[in-house]
């Protein structure tokens, strides 16, 4: 399914923009090493997530790519579930292949999303800012995206 999507800020602590001292190179890069221990290598894509609002859809996970379990990436929170699904996000006419990450809503500590909000892994995008209309493709055997009558998930 292909949907447009708003490119948004998202809580920085992926990337490390937060400031965040438990994780002063963010999330991510405290994440991957565990992600390979479990078969997932996440170099080829940006320590950062791109965070799009995909209102007035929400999503349902049905198959993720990839499901990690009991990732104990940090000393600060307890082990996290974390989905994966294949991805791809069109910008000024490139096609862009990536992952969907997802820490489990059942596992995760804290830095909640809304239902309309997803966290991409990319290759680095040039241009690319908050604001910029995308149009996202996901795998329909993987997640379902609903469209909504309301957009007020604040």
């Amino acid at each position: 399914m292909k949907v447009n999507a708003v490119v948004c800020q998202g809580h920085g602590v992926a990337s490390g923009k937060a400031n965040d001292p438990r994780y002063p190179d963010g999330t991510l890069k405290a994440q991957c090493k565990h992600f390979i221990e479990k078969g997932l290598d996440l170099n080829q894509y940006f320590l950062g997530t791109i965070n799009l609002d995909i209102a007035p859809y929400i999503f349902k996970i049905k198959k993720p790519k990839h499901f990690l379990e009991n990732v104990n990436w940090s000393e600060y929170i307890p082990a996290e579930n974390f989905y994966f699904f294949d991805v791809s996000l069109q910008f000024n006419e490139t096609s862009y292949k990536g992952l969907i990450y997802m820490p489990d809503p059942a596992t995760k500590a804290e830095h909640f999303q809304n239902p309309t909000i997803l966290e991409l892994l990319l290759p680095r995008i040039e241009d690319l800012k908050y604001g910029d209309v995308v149009m996202l493709e996901v795998i329909d055997a993987q997640m379902e995206l609903i469209r909504t009558p309301s957009t007020d998930y604040k």
